[in-house]
């Protein structure tokens, strides 16, 4: 299947995932000293963060015009979106910002060269995290799918106050209207 556009979805049309519950762990643990290349090229640990981080995690942004990793990428629930999901934490950046989260980074099992040329296309005002080596995925236990012999972390959100993890957003569906949830809840749990 060619990736003829990454944005335009009809989402009736895309299986929703279901909560299976992989992320029900997660509120209320520290996250561990790991760093990760940062599309910036810095090193962030997640851990020494101080006030609110917002951190959205997606298994695979696609690239235009390329054919997808399988060919029935979409028809797997959750694959679909990482491309229309990181565009509305860019477009309503600003006001993540204004209600509270100190910082907003993205996170995908990719490749930091390979985040790097979509940080870029896209524009993006915040960096994207590479765990291309699995360790703040395995140390944190996230939610994952294995496709064509990758490992990829399901698509979901982590609200994360002074290095632990006080709300998640999972599952998140569809992709493209997780930054408005976010925002809401911000909005909602000023600290």
């Amino acid at each position: 299947m060619n990736q003829k556009s990454l944005q335009d979805v009809d989402w009736s049309k895309i299986p929703a995932p279901n909560d299976d519950g992989a992320a029900a762990h997660l509120v209320g643990l520290a996250i561990p000293k790991v760093s990760l290349r940062a599309t910036d090229d810095t090193m962030v640990t997640l851990s020494a963060l101080q006030g609110r981080t917002v951190v959205f995690g997606y298994p695979r942004t696609g690239e235009p015009g390329k054919v997808a990793l399988v060919e029935d990428w979409d028809m797997i629930p959750g694959a679909r979106g990482c491309t229309p999901q990181t565009c509305s934490f860019r477009d309503l950046f600003g006001e993540l910002k204004a209600a509270g989260a100190s910082q907003v980074f993205g996170l995908s099992t990719q490749s930091n060269d390979y985040q790097i040329e979509m940080a870029s296309r896209l524009h993006l005002p915040f960096p994207v995290l590479s765990d291309e080596k699995l360790e703040l995925t395995h140390a944190l236990d996230l939610p994952t799918m294995e496709v064509a012999g990758l490992t990829m972390i399901k698509r979901l959100a982590l609200i994360v106050d002074d290095a632990r993890i006080t709300h998640v957003f999972y599952p998140v569906f569809p992709p493209d209207r997780n930054a408005a949830d976010v925002l809401a809840w911000l909005k909602d749990n000023r600290v």
